[in-house]
């Protein structure tokens, strides 16, 4: 509602969508298309009925093919149907933004995950590090190295990876400071997934959070350590590390898990300036994209699909704090 609201701002969104010399009849028809020339109250109104589950609609073959909708009942000129959210076609091209959506997610999905996997499995492994050698040359050179990675934004890291390893040195490790994830196969219609064009981006996107994962990893290993249990399971005779890995580490990922799942928000913001700088073809740069034309439709449909990916994700890991700790119980 809020990118709704700036995008009213706009004195026109139609002829800026357009670019220096639109017609007449193209500003028109986008103007009808969006509901442009309805009331703002009233465009809100139909927007919310398209991104719906449960809508009215005129009940035409139009409409019907449009929106692929299931007819519950009929009343009049109107149908009272169920389908999927409708999130429009862009402004630009005409396209439908699911189907924007769909073929840029991949890309996103894919950099998102390598990223937080390379930050989760390396941040954990030197917060253990750093916590078993306190105030030893080991902790200081892990905690400074993480005040450098927590004072580097990811499009910083970018650029300066992109620059050394894809433009500098790119003979010597085969890198690109550009390239899509997937690429055309010769002159044929397929894509094929490349993965060097992948280590780059997915490494500027995971330093932050590598950064902030090894900090709390160390300080939640170390309070677990101090605890009771731990020097009662010592006591019994119980080696070191199935002390450190089945009763330390395992009680000390819950503050690490929500860690991860807000930085993988912050991580799919990130993308955003990521997927610009290495070219990647993914959500952000389709959203960057859409901004720079003022495509309203892709703009919002892609901001509602993160939104979703954001609560869905927090709500999973919600639901995995029972299995990581069994002093953890859920409501009944």
């Amino acid at each position: 509602m809020l990118i709704f609201a700036m995008f009213k701002l706009l004195p026109d969104p139609a002829r800026m969508t357009m670019g220096q010399r639109p017609d007449v009849a193209s500003i028109e028809a986008i103007r009808k298309a969006q509901h442009l020339d309805e009331p703002v109250y009233k465009q809100i109104l139909f927007y919310l009925n398209d991104i719906s589950v449960f809508s009215i609609h005129d009940d035409t073959p139009e409409n019907q093919e449009e929106y692929g909708y299931s007819k519950l009942f009929a009343a009049g000129g109107s149908a009272y149907v169920i389908k999927t959210p409708y999130l429009g076609r862009s402004m630009q091209n005409r396209k439908r933004v699911t189907e924007i959506i769909r073929e840029a997610v991949p890309t996103t999905a894919i950099l998102g995950f390598t990223a937080m996997g390379i930050a989760t499995f390396i941040g954990i492994f030197f917060g253990i590090i750093a916590a078993l050698n306190q105030f030893n040359f080991w902790d200081n050179a892990i905690l400074s190295s993480t005040v450098l990675g927590i004072s580097q934004p990811s499009y910083f890291s970018g650029v300066v990876l992109g620059l050394i390893f894809g433009y500098w040195l790119s003979d010597w490790t085969g890198l690109s400071n550009t390239g899509a994830l997937f690429e055309m196969v010769g002159l044929s219609d397929e894509l094929s997934f490349n993965p060097k064009n992948l280590i780059l981006p997915a490494i500027a996107l995971g330093i932050r959070p590598i950064a902030i994962i090894v900090q709390l990893t160390r300080s939640s290993m170390l309070d677990v350590m101090s605890q009771d249990y731990i020097r009662t399971a010592r006591a019994k005779g119980l080696s070191k590390w199935k002390v450190i890995f089945k009763h330390g580490l395992r009680n000390a990922l819950n503050p690490v898990v929500t860690t991860i799942s807000g930085w993988f928000a912050s991580v799919l913001a990130g993308s955003f300036f990521i997927e610009i700088i290495f070219d990647c073809k993914g959500l952000g740069f389709q959203t960057v994209m859409a901004l720079n034309n003022f495509d309203l439709p892709v703009i919002m449909g892609t901001v509602l699909f993160v939104a979703t990916v954001f609560v869905t994700v927090n709500i999973l890991v919600d639901l995995t704090y029972g299995l990581l700790d069994p002093r953890v119980s859920y409501g009944k």
